[in-house]
Parts: structure tokens; C-alpha cells; sequence
């Protein structure tokens, strides 16, 4: 399988001049990060994902900001911009122009000197480029889902900002363990819910629900990922005369929901069938065309 990674020095987020030899390709399979690094020892880090499509990033902007703001959350160094859209750049240079490919930007706060609390060594920051996962049955066929606990009420982030809800964060393995949980209840996916009844977001994606003509997604201050594939569909419903809102949703309006999906960078829209087992009704020609927007 054809991948390729590059290494990225960073620089001051205001710093300008020579860009290019702060990033240096590299063999994806060779010995690149201290075994000291704190992405692998602690998840101290942050991320994105970029979908790309027959040659094409998409919403490449809306990501870098959303890496410098989860880099903020964690009181990292404030990414240089244009550095790392030069890396997406030469990613997105040296794949294929067909297909669907994925190109994630890491971004970690590097080998730590010295015991718990101590300083790191300074920022470890690299991007990598492969091939997609098939998400055509997902798109085309639907998901199955199930509303799984979070564990913590609607209230949190705004308590307990130490949490770090709304930051794309390394530590993903509560995550992958509700993917798990998920498909051993024999779903595709899961929907956390918060424990004083309100959605939240998909493990890997946002939620958006259709209610009559209008389109609602849960409200973002709940320390929900605001999602740059939820942002651009909201922005192409609304163009096409289809009302879009940001909710505290209870869990109960699911059972009440005209259409629901799942929205992603990568996998793109996948509608949903069906909910901890009760039948949702699909838009499959709404869908159809909301994923040719995203994809094109």
C-alpha cells in the first residue's frame, strides 16, 4: 500500500520566510519519533483528518483551525498556519489525483525531560498521507447505531474545562472502546449521550437529525468536536432553502426524527437506519446529493 509522511519542524505561529525546509518527507515505515514521545506515552497531542478526494482537500482551512484551537485547549504552541498548509500541500502534491485518501496532521508536545509535570523538549509535529477506508456501503446502504453513556452531564465543559471536551485530542481510546462496545450490541456505531439525557456526538463523526424540513445538530458548548463536515452540510442546506439550527437535543427526539446521519471528513454522510433497534426513515436521494457536495 502506497503511503508517505513528513516530518514538520515547527515554527512560531507569526514566523515567516523559508517554509519548505521545515518539512521533510521521510519513509512512512522508518524509525521517525522518540519511543519518549509524549503522543505514544501519555496521547499529549492533538490532530486532524483530511479527507481528500480525486486530488482534492477538502475544507483544509476549517481543520487548521480547529488544530489551533484544540493546540490552545492543551496549551501547546500555537501552530504556524501557513507552515502546516504547506505540509497539507505537499501531502496532497505527492498522492494520486483518483481516489479518496486521508491525510492526518499530528501534533504532540514532545519527548518529556525529567519526571510527571516536567517540560517537554519542545513540539513534535508530522502529517501522513493513505488511502481511505471504503465508506460506500456506509453512504449508499446506512448505519445501524445504538446511544451509548458518556458518563458525565451537559454541564461538564463548562465545569470542567480540564476535561478537554471540544479538543481533537490523541486520547482516543474511550472512543474505540464505544466502537467496540457498538458492534458488540451488533451496531455500526454509537451516539453518546451525556447522563442527565442529551445527545452528544458519534465516536468519530457528528450527528445531525431532520425534523420535518428543518435540520438540527447538538449545541457545541455541550464539549462536542464542532465539525467541519457538519459545518460544510449545514452551509449547503441552508443554500438549498433547508433551515439549520444548533439544539440541546434530549434523547427522546430521536425517536421523534424524520432522518438522521452521521457526518465526517472522511466517511462523509452516512444515514441512519436504525436506532438501539427502532427503524429510522432514510433519505437516500437527500443523501446522495449532500455527499456529492461534500465530495466535490
Amino acid at each position: 500500500m502506497t503511503r508517505f509522511a513528513f516530518l514538520i519542524s515547527p515554527v512560531p505561529a507569526d514566523a515567516t520566510g523559508d517554509i519548505d525546509s521545515t518539512i521533510t518527507q521521510i519513509d512512512p515505515d522508518a524509525p521517525a519519533l522518540s519511543v519518549g514521545d509524549l503522543s505514544a506515552n501519555r496521547g499529549d497531542g492533538v490532530f486532524e483528518s483530511i479527507g481528500v478526494f480525486d486530488g482534492r482537500a477538502k475544507q483544509g482551512a476549517p481543520h487548521l483551525e480547529r488544530l489551533a484551537k484544540s493546540a490552545r485547549l492543551l496549551e501547546l504552541p500555537e501552530p504556524n498556519i501557513a507552515q502546516w498548509s504547506r505540509a497539507v500541500d505537499r501531502a496532497v502534491a505527492a498522492i494520486p489525483d483518483q481516489g479518496e485518501w486521508t491525510i492526518k496532521l499530528l501534533l504532540s508536545r514532545g519527548v518529556q525531560i525529567g519526571g510527571p509535570g516536567a517540560p517537554a523538549s519542545g513540539p513534535t509535529a508530522w502529517i501522513t498521507a493513505s488511502p481511505a477506508a471504503d465508506f460506500t456501503a456506509a453512504r449508499e446502504k446506512g448505519i445501524r447505531v445504538v446511544t451509548l453513556d458518556r458518563g458525565y452531564d451537559s454541564g461538564a465543559a463548562q465545569r470542567a474545562p480540564w476535561l478537554l471536551m471540544g479538543a481533537k485530542t490523541l486520547s482516543y481510546a474511550v472512543n474505540m472502546a464505544a466502537a467496540r462496545e457498538a458492534h458488540r450490541r451488533g451496531a455500526d456505531e454509537a451516539i453518546f449521550t451525556t447522563t442527565d439525557g442529551y445527545l452528544l456526538e458519534a465516536p468519530t463523526a457528528n450527528v445531525i437529525l431532520r425534523r420535518g424540513d428543518h435540520f438540527i445538530t447538538p449545541e457545541p458548548t455541550a464539549g462536542i468536536l464542532h465539525g467541519t463536515t457538519q459545518l460544510a452540510a449545514f452551509d449547503w442546506l441552508e443554500e438549498n432553502g433547508h433551515p439549520t439550527g444548533y439544539e440541546h437535543i434530549p434523547v427522546a427526539a430521536l425517536a421523534a426524527a424524520d432522518a438522521a446521519w452521521f457526518v465526517s471528513s472522511i466517511r462523509l454522510a452516512a444515514p441512519v437506519t436504525h436506532i438501539d433497534g427502532r427503524e429510522v426513515p432514510v433519505d437516500h436521494d437527500l443523501t446522495r446529493a449532500l455527499n456529492a457536495h461534500l465530495r466535490g
